[in-house]
């Protein structure tokens, strides 16, 4: 009997291991040049690297980057939309898939490109708005409208691409003490104190860190252990990594290029990521290059340079490493395509398996648990 009740325990943790393995992968895309609903819903097995189709939102105008709710039953979506971008919210049922849309309220800024939320706010950077702003979140998961409006202003050396403040991303810190934001037209990481329970003051500045001049700060993430920031910059295609505490100081130690020797294509930096065990760092170049790069962070925080190799589409807005860090998917802005790779696990090394999800115009990834 005793041996039975092994078995039985054994097959029941095998099949929950399995269904663990199995997450939601969520989309957002652009709806002007394809046809697209805007949010797509596909089960992703992390085992395998196979998805299936669930559920996709009706109608939605330009759903390009997205942030779930931390209880997994709220989405909140940009809707790139020039002058007439808005910020939307969804309520999201895990299992099914499904969205119901709940509101939208105006971004008060064109072009949003990033948000974030948690249980009091959802914060937006406005990219042609040069601006960051702040919705409060109502009880049923909807939002307000805006109740705080952050202006960039200032422009940098590159004339077509820095003309003014162009806000990219917004980033909690670890401890969630502070928001970060990236101005590409600036050259500027903006770090603002954060308050969440106040009613429109939100957002305190605290200080910023100037970047190389011309580089384009676009897209930045944390270290496993919080204290570094690695920031790709967009318009030259540096890497920088820089030092960070707990009240909120950052310092640049370090700057590297991610174009390989002799290239003299064009260069357009966009997502950068780790790797769920905290060991990998992976970024996305453009335009020419539609490359992704894989660096190896030593214990000090430095990066070693792994491999570089083509994320075979064009344009790889986005991408996104499962929780179990199994695969990695590149979403293709103009091959309508998203990428699986598989990821080994220990050398951070990226293989094509052949898979592809067939859509338009992917921009943005969020794996999510069912």
């Amino acid at each position: 009997m005793k041996k039975l009740y092994v078995i039985l325990f054994s097959a029941l943790a095998v099949t929950t291991m399995k269904a663990q393995n199995k997450f939601n992968l969520l989309v957002g895309t652009y709806t002007n040049k394809c046809q697209s609903n805007g949010i797509y819903v596909y089960e992703f097995n992390a085992d395998s690297g196979a998805f299936k189709l669930k559920n996709s939102s009706e109608n939605v105008i330009s759903p390009s980057y997205l942030s779930v709710s931390a209880n997994n039953k709220f989405v909140y979506a940009v809707n790139e939309n020039g002058t007439q971008s808005a910020v939307s919210a969804f309520g999201f049922d895990a299992v099914s898939g499904k969205l119901k849309f709940l509101n939208t309220n105006d971004a008060l800024g064109a072009d949003p490109c990033h948000l974030i939320n948690d249980d009091k706010n959802v914060i937006v950077a406005n990219y042609s708005g040069g601006s960051i702003v702040v919705f409060k979140k109502i009880a049923d998961g909807s939002i307000s409208t805006v109740q705080q409006l952050v202006q960039h202003e200032g422009k940098g050396p590159n004339v077509a691409r820095q003309e003014k403040a162009h806000v990219h991303q917004v980033v909690f810190s670890p401890d969630k003490k502070f928001v970060l934001s990236n101005d590409l037209g600036l050259d500027k990481i903006f770090i603002y104190k954060y308050n969440p329970a106040a009613k429109n003051e939100i957002l305190t500045l605290k200080g910023s860190v100037d970047v190389k001049a011309g580089s384009g700060p676009r897209h930045l993430t944390f270290s496993k252990d919080g204290k570094f920031v690695y920031l790709v910059q967009e318009l030259d295609g540096t890497l920088t990594t820089l030092s960070y505490d707990k009240t909120g100081n950052l310092k640049i130690v370090a700057e590297t290029s991610i174009l390989p020797k002799g290239f003299t294509g064009g260069t357009g930096a966009a997502a950068i990521k780790i790797s769920p065990d905290g060991q990998f760092l992976y970024l996305t170049d453009r335009v020419d290059a539609n490359a992704i790069s894989v660096y190896k962070i030593l214990k000090n925080g430095s990066l070693e340079l792994v491999e570089q190799q083509s994320t075979l589409g064009k344009g790889p807005r986005d991408f996104a490493i499962d929780p179990s860090g199994n695969y990695l998917l590149v979403g293709h802005q103009y091959t309508n395509d998203v990428i699986i790779f598989k990821r080994d696990k220990a050398t951070g090394k990226l293989t094509d398996t052949g898979k592809r999800i067939e859509l338009c115009s992917p921009v943005g990834l969020v794996f999510t648990k069912i």
